[in-house]
């Protein structure tokens, strides 16, 4: 089980798993009530609660990820509150142009950034295991490129595009996530063997 009903979400944790054996499913897709309430104070925290929620759920071992942005000018933000960065109501392109207007002022050598992504994998008895990926980048100021989703259209990496210039085996190798998640599928190939 994933534990996310984000779609952009799912598609990549699939795209990650792709050839691993296993197959992910959302709570949405097998009629899962699922929305537990991240109050943990770190992406661990917030991905043990998810997964391990949903593991005991469904009685089948559970993936989370807690990820975000941190950005040094930012005082390290929004980081766990990336997804709720400027308010619920924003969309993820609302909440790219409310972190582009704080940043206009910033010189480049001070964008600098990081995703940080945290997968946890739970099993039915509540066990997790934690794996942690970074992508080390910094802010542009302009959004640019059409693929990704969240803050990738002016997250720059190390050969001058955004994440959302980059085609999917481009972004799977060098992201924050896929960093995390290709750690979590050797664990997971060894629990299952």
């Amino acid at each position: 089980m994933l534990a996310t009903n984000n779609a952009g979400k799912a598609r990549e944790f699939r795209r990650l798993l792709a050839g691993s054996g296993f197959e992910l499913v959302t709570p949405r897709e097998v009629g899962v009530d699922f929305a537990p309430e991240e109050t943990g104070t770190s992406y661990a925290e917030n991905a043990s609660i998810k997964a391990r929620a949903l593991a005991l759920a469904t009685g089948l071992i559970a993936l989370a990820d807690d990820s975000g942005i941190e950005v040094d000018a930012l005082g390290g933000g929004p980081g766990i509150y990336s997804a709720r960065y400027g308010g619920d109501e924003l969309s993820d392109g609302g909440r790219t142009r409310r972190m582009l207007e704080e940043m206009a002022g910033v010189p480049d050598e001070r964008r600098t950034a990081r995703y940080r992504a945290v997968v946890a994998v739970a099993q039915p008895d509540g066990e997790v295991r934690l794996f942690e990926g970074v992508q080390e980048g910094r802010i542009g100021r302009q959004a640019r490129g059409e693929r990704g989703f969240g803050y990738d259209p002016i997250f720059i990496t190390a050969d001058g595009r955004t994440n959302a210039e980059l085609d999917d085996s481009e972004k799977d190798a060098i992201s924050h996530r896929g960093v995390a998640m290709r750690a979590a599928a050797e664990y997971l190939r060894s629990i299952s063997a």
